[in-house]
Protein backbone atom coordinates (compact mmCIF):
# COMPACT_ATOMS: atom_id res chain seq x y z
CA UNK A 1 0.00 0.00 0.00
CA UNK A 2 2.89 2.57 0.37
CA UNK A 3 4.78 1.85 -2.40
CA UNK A 4 1.24 2.86 -3.88
CA UNK A 5 0.44 5.94 -2.00
CA UNK A 6 2.43 8.36 -4.00
CA UNK A 7 0.09 7.30 -7.27
CA UNK A 8 -3.00 7.83 -5.07
CA UNK A 9 -2.01 11.49 -4.38
CA UNK A 10 -1.07 11.73 -7.90
CA UNK A 11 -4.28 10.60 -9.26
CA UNK A 12 -6.11 12.85 -6.73
CA UNK A 13 -4.34 15.81 -7.35
CA UNK A 14 -4.60 15.68 -10.76
CA UNK A 15 -8.33 15.55 -10.61
CA UNK A 16 -8.86 18.18 -7.90
CA UNK A 17 -6.32 20.69 -10.24
CA UNK A 18 -8.59 19.92 -12.97
CA UNK A 19 -12.01 20.38 -11.21
CA UNK A 20 -10.63 23.53 -9.05
CA UNK A 21 -9.30 24.67 -12.43
CA UNK A 22 -12.32 24.35 -14.28
CA UNK A 23 -14.39 26.44 -11.38
CA UNK A 24 -11.81 29.58 -12.24
CA UNK A 25 -12.52 29.64 -15.81
CA UNK A 26 -16.01 29.10 -15.36
CA UNK A 27 -16.01 31.38 -12.62
CA UNK A 28 -14.14 34.20 -14.43
CA UNK A 29 -16.47 34.03 -17.60
CA UNK A 30 -19.43 34.57 -15.45
CA UNK A 31 -17.54 37.69 -13.85
CA UNK A 32 -16.91 39.01 -17.61
CA UNK A 33 -20.23 38.27 -19.16
CA UNK A 34 -21.70 39.65 -15.90
CA UNK A 35 -23.72 37.03 -15.01
CA UNK A 36 -22.94 37.86 -11.31
CA UNK A 37 -25.53 36.15 -9.28
CA UNK A 38 -27.68 39.30 -7.50
CA UNK A 39 -26.42 40.12 -3.76
CA UNK A 40 -22.90 39.32 -4.58
CA UNK A 41 -20.21 41.80 -3.85
CA UNK A 42 -18.16 42.34 -6.92
CA UNK A 43 -15.00 41.89 -5.22
CA UNK A 44 -16.07 38.83 -3.35
CA UNK A 45 -16.98 37.18 -6.82
CA UNK A 46 -13.66 38.74 -8.05
CA UNK A 47 -11.52 37.19 -4.92
CA UNK A 48 -13.21 33.50 -5.45
CA UNK A 49 -11.95 33.83 -8.83
CA UNK A 50 -8.69 34.55 -7.93
CA UNK A 51 -8.66 32.09 -5.27
CA UNK A 52 -9.66 28.84 -7.17
CA UNK A 53 -7.02 29.85 -9.82
CA UNK A 54 -4.54 29.85 -6.92
CA UNK A 55 -5.38 26.29 -5.53
CA UNK A 56 -5.61 24.89 -9.00
CA UNK A 57 -2.25 25.97 -9.38
CA UNK A 58 -1.20 24.28 -5.39
CA UNK A 59 -3.27 20.73 -6.56
CA UNK A 60 -1.10 20.89 -9.88
CA UNK A 61 2.00 21.17 -8.07
CA UNK A 62 1.00 18.57 -5.68
CA UNK A 63 0.31 16.08 -8.82
CA UNK A 64 3.31 16.30 -10.45
CA UNK A 65 5.51 16.25 -6.93
CA UNK A 66 3.52 13.24 -6.61
CA UNK A 67 4.32 11.59 -9.61
CA UNK A 68 8.31 12.50 -9.21
CA UNK A 69 7.91 10.61 -5.87
CA UNK A 70 5.92 7.46 -7.47
CA UNK A 71 8.06 5.15 -8.11
CA UNK A 72 5.45 2.85 -10.66
CA UNK A 73 6.16 5.75 -13.25
CA UNK A 74 9.75 6.75 -12.59
CA UNK A 75 9.28 10.22 -14.14
CA UNK A 76 12.65 12.68 -14.01
CA UNK A 77 12.31 16.12 -13.95
CA UNK A 78 12.76 16.32 -17.69
CA UNK A 79 9.83 14.08 -18.21
CA UNK A 80 7.58 16.72 -16.33
CA UNK A 81 9.08 19.95 -18.27
CA UNK A 82 9.71 18.87 -21.72
CA UNK A 83 6.74 17.52 -23.57
CA UNK A 84 7.86 14.51 -25.57
CA UNK A 85 10.19 13.61 -23.21
CA UNK A 86 8.44 10.98 -21.09
CA UNK A 87 8.89 7.30 -21.56
CA UNK A 88 5.23 6.87 -20.80
CA UNK A 89 2.77 7.79 -23.69
CA UNK A 90 4.57 11.03 -24.34
CA UNK A 91 1.93 12.18 -26.47
CA UNK A 92 -0.42 12.19 -23.25
CA UNK A 93 1.81 13.59 -20.79
CA UNK A 94 2.88 16.28 -23.31
CA UNK A 95 -0.85 18.23 -23.09
CA UNK A 96 -0.23 18.20 -19.28
CA UNK A 97 3.41 19.77 -19.78
CA UNK A 98 1.80 22.73 -21.96
CA UNK A 99 -1.18 23.27 -19.85
CA UNK A 100 1.18 23.79 -16.75
CA UNK A 101 3.33 25.89 -18.78
CA UNK A 102 0.29 27.89 -19.66
CA UNK A 103 -1.06 27.70 -16.05
CA UNK A 104 1.95 29.85 -14.84
CA UNK A 105 1.69 32.03 -17.24
CA UNK A 106 -1.94 32.98 -16.51
CA UNK A 107 -1.45 32.75 -12.42
CA UNK A 108 2.01 34.55 -12.14
CA UNK A 109 0.65 37.26 -14.30
CA UNK A 110 -2.48 37.61 -12.66
CA UNK A 111 -0.70 38.08 -9.26
CA UNK A 112 1.67 40.63 -10.73
CA UNK A 113 -1.51 42.65 -12.65
CA UNK A 114 -1.14 45.92 -10.88
CA UNK A 115 2.40 46.05 -12.74
CA UNK A 116 1.45 44.71 -16.22
CA UNK A 117 -0.10 47.51 -18.86
CA UNK A 118 -3.75 45.98 -19.07
CA UNK A 119 -3.63 45.35 -22.55
CA UNK A 120 -1.17 42.80 -22.10
CA UNK A 121 -2.71 41.00 -18.95
CA UNK A 122 -6.10 40.87 -20.97
CA UNK A 123 -3.96 39.16 -23.97
CA UNK A 124 -2.09 36.82 -21.35
CA UNK A 125 -5.44 35.76 -19.49
CA UNK A 126 -7.15 34.75 -22.46
CA UNK A 127 -5.23 31.97 -22.53
CA UNK A 128 -6.70 30.21 -19.89
CA UNK A 129 -9.19 28.93 -22.65
CA UNK A 130 -6.47 27.30 -24.03
CA UNK A 131 -5.41 25.96 -20.30
CA UNK A 132 -8.77 24.62 -20.09
CA UNK A 133 -9.06 22.30 -23.26
CA UNK A 134 -4.95 21.37 -22.90
CA UNK A 135 -5.97 20.33 -19.41
CA UNK A 136 -9.22 18.43 -20.10
CA UNK A 137 -7.59 16.20 -22.90
CA UNK A 138 -4.60 15.48 -20.71
CA UNK A 139 -7.10 14.23 -17.97
CA UNK A 140 -9.17 12.53 -20.67
CA UNK A 141 -5.71 10.82 -22.26
CA UNK A 142 -3.90 10.20 -19.49
CA UNK A 143 -6.45 9.72 -16.41
CA UNK A 144 -6.51 6.51 -14.78
CA UNK A 145 -10.26 7.31 -13.37
CA UNK A 146 -11.25 9.63 -17.29
CA UNK A 147 -13.11 6.32 -17.88
CA UNK A 148 -15.67 6.16 -14.95
CA UNK A 149 -19.10 7.45 -15.51
CA UNK A 150 -19.01 10.63 -13.10
CA UNK A 151 -15.60 11.64 -14.65
CA UNK A 152 -16.79 11.44 -18.37
CA UNK A 153 -20.45 13.38 -16.96
CA UNK A 154 -17.90 16.25 -15.28
CA UNK A 155 -15.80 16.83 -18.66
CA UNK A 156 -18.35 17.02 -21.00
CA UNK A 157 -20.52 19.17 -18.40
CA UNK A 158 -17.86 21.06 -17.84
CA UNK A 159 -16.82 21.55 -22.10
CA UNK A 160 -20.12 22.65 -22.72
CA UNK A 161 -20.63 25.18 -20.25
CA UNK A 162 -17.13 26.58 -20.88
CA UNK A 163 -17.61 26.82 -24.67
CA UNK A 164 -21.66 28.61 -23.88
CA UNK A 165 -20.29 31.14 -21.97
CA UNK A 166 -17.58 31.87 -24.15
CA UNK A 167 -19.83 32.13 -26.62
CA UNK A 168 -22.02 34.58 -25.37
CA UNK A 169 -18.92 36.54 -24.06
CA UNK A 170 -17.86 36.64 -27.72
CA UNK A 171 -21.45 37.74 -28.41
CA UNK A 172 -20.99 40.46 -26.22
CA UNK A 173 -17.96 41.89 -27.43
CA UNK A 174 -18.58 41.47 -31.04
CA UNK A 175 -19.20 45.12 -32.38
CA UNK A 176 -23.00 45.54 -33.25
CA UNK A 177 -24.17 46.25 -36.96
CA UNK A 178 -24.98 49.89 -37.87
CA UNK A 179 -28.54 50.74 -38.34
CA UNK A 180 -29.00 51.88 -41.60
CA UNK A 181 -30.46 55.20 -41.66
CA UNK A 182 -33.12 54.15 -44.58
CA UNK A 183 -34.34 50.69 -42.87
CA UNK A 184 -34.79 52.88 -39.52
CA UNK A 185 -36.84 55.26 -40.89
CA UNK A 186 -38.72 53.29 -43.26
CA UNK A 187 -42.67 53.53 -43.48
CA UNK A 188 -41.95 56.92 -41.41
CA UNK A 189 -43.88 60.10 -42.72
CA UNK A 190 -41.71 61.94 -45.07
CA UNK A 191 -39.38 59.30 -45.79
CA UNK A 192 -38.61 58.11 -49.15
CA UNK A 193 -40.31 54.91 -48.66
CA UNK A 194 -43.19 56.01 -46.05
CA UNK A 195 -44.47 58.55 -48.79
CA UNK A 196 -45.76 58.82 -51.73
CA UNK A 197 -45.05 60.62 -55.12
CA UNK A 198 -47.80 63.23 -56.70
CA UNK A 199 -49.11 61.52 -59.66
Amino acid sequence: MTSQLWWYVARAGGIVAWALLTASVLWGLILSTKLRPPRVRPAWTLDLHRFLGGLATVFTGVHVGAILLDSYTSFGLADVLVPFASSWHPDRVAWGIVAIYLLLAVELTSLARRRLPAKWWRRIHVLSLPLFGLATIHFVVAGTDAAAPVARAAVVGATAAVLGLTALRVNRLSPKRPVLVAAATAGTPGSPTGSRSPS
